[in-house]
């Protein structure tokens, strides 16, 4: 059997990655892969899955969209700004919350979506994890034998893009991912490669999350746009129960 690579934190039973390319290099080998996007794919998720729906992940909101969504007989989430009464499901957990329960719902996202359909193509376990479910989440992850070297997991922090198209390391992304490794080392795992331990201090030695979100870059652009009620939704810090689990191509809650 040929080594691992230098890039697979192999033998850690939990590691930790950065962006669409980090999982993409991380996710093999790896039995479960945990996407957080807190501001606000994984966060969206959770609010809606919640309420029973189906999520399809898709990687962009373009024409390719609605034909995906028409063939899954799921509704379409549209742009943060371009919600409406005909329309009224978008990215945003704040509106999420306010539109009416659809059985089915595309939520495109070129970040967490793509993460995890990649992810879910190597046939790893995939999960949403974010500020709001972290604690639960760990706990799932721990009763369901993920987080050993046989079963290691890899949590993924999304980022966000810079207008060129490269990765933003985003810090709320950060604090998701490092609570819900704290919260697989508070049920018992203690496999953490050099990766995963610093994303867990990061959260660990932040005296206040929710105001280090809300005062970082991305939680000022969202709030700067008039989407404030979306940062609260995301800094709901285990606030949820709720463990979503690509399953048959959508996300719904584990059992």
């Amino acid at each position: 059997m040929s080594a691992a690579p230098w890039y697979a934190q192999s033998p850690y039973g939990i590691r930790f990655e950065w962006g669409p390319a980090g999982a993409e290099r991380i996710r093999h080998g790896c039995a479960c892969v945990v996407v957080v996007d807190v501001l606000s794919f994984t966060t969206a998720v959770t609010v809606v899955v919640e309420a029973g729906t189906r999520v399809f992940p898709y990687a962009w909101r373009d024409e390719t969209a609605a034909t995906f969504a028409k063939d899954k007989g799921a509704r379409l989430a549209v742009g943060r700004k371009a919600v409406s009464e005909e329309s009224p499901w978008s990215l945003s957990p704040a509106a999420l919350r306010r539109a009416p329960t659809a059985d089915r719902l595309v939520l495109p996202s070129p970040n967490g979506s793509t993460i995890s359909a990649a992810a879910a193509s190597a046939g790893a376990t995939v999960v949403a994890g974010s500020l709001r479910n972290a604690r639960a989440t760990g706990r799932w992850l721990a009763d369901n034998g993920f987080g050993s070297p046989e079963r290691p997991v890899a949590v993924i922090a999304s980022g966000e893009r810079w207008p060129d198209g490269s990765l933003r390391p985003a810090l709320e992304d950060l604090l998701g991912a490092g609570a819900v490794i704290a919260a697989l080392a508070d049920a018992g795992r203690d496999g953490l490669s050099p990766e995963a331990l610093n994303a867990h201090a990061s959260f660990r030695t932040t005296a206040d999350v929710t105001s280090a979100v809300a005062d970082c870059a991305s939680g000022r652009e969202l709030i700067a746009y008039g989407f404030a009620e979306d940062v609260a939704v995301a800094t709901e810090i285990d606030g949820s129960g709720i463990v979503p689990v690509l399953t048959d191509g959508a996300f719904v809650a584990a059992t």
